[in-house]
């Protein structure tokens, strides 16, 4: 289901800010309407609804979770209440992230659907930082940040990042260009994520 008109603009007008002139695939994903959600409640367990009850979701996506430490890939889905991000799969919260634990999100300059969010090494209930792929990344970060009601939070990187796995551990995202899509952990243990690079119209 799409959003209204004023909504649409609203959140158009957010992308923009964040991504016009530094991500591939940007002109694509303004030109297409946004939604509400990906999912519908009818498609979330209900014991998820019953923990974030007190909580109204506000959006939700399909993402595949890399793990911290294997980069293993995982289907989950991504949900976006008015307090907090929960990444779900099927009956259980495997990870909130308020928004006051918020540090940043994190993509690439590329057309890959990988974004970071960035939580602090500090605090205690983090288990690190959330490694996702998304096919709606414009979308689902354009709604975070409004949401989040912080708009420097989000960083376009160029060639690598850096994330938190653990106390005193980090992880590297190298992205690249290739021939087709591949996402793979490199013989250097870091996640790499080749994309088809956009050929300019």
């Amino acid at each position: 289901m799409c959003c209204d008109f004023r909504v649409e603009m609203q959140q158009k007008v957010v992308t923009s800010e964040l991504f016009r002139g530094k991500k591939e695939g940007y002109a694509e994903a303004l030109n297409q309407p946004f939604a509400n959600s990906r999912i519908d409640e009818g498609d979330i367990n209900p014991k998820v609804l019953q923990l974030i009850s007190s909580e109204k979701i506000q959006y939700g996506v399909p993402v595949i979770k890399y793990d911290r430490k294997g980069f293993r890939a995982r289907e989950r889905q991504f949900l976006l209440t008015q307090k907090a991000a929960y990444v779900v799969e099927l009956a259980k919260i495997k990870q909130k992230i308020a928004y006051s634990a918020l540090k940043g999100v994190s993509t690439s300059s590329l057309s890959d659907g990988i974004l970071v969010i960035h939580v602090s090494p500090e605090d205690s209930k983090q288990k690190g930082d959330a490694v996702l792929q998304c096919e709606h990344i414009f979308e689902a970060i354009t709604k975070l940040v409004m949401l989040v009601k912080r708009g420097n939070i989000v960083n376009v990187v160029q060639g690598s990042l850096r994330f938190y796995i653990s106390p005193g551990k980090e992880g590297t995202i190298v992205f690249d260009t290739g021939p087709e899509e591949q996402i793979y952990k490199d013989k250097n243990g870091q996640l790499t994520v080749v994309s088809v690079r956009a050929t300019s119209s």
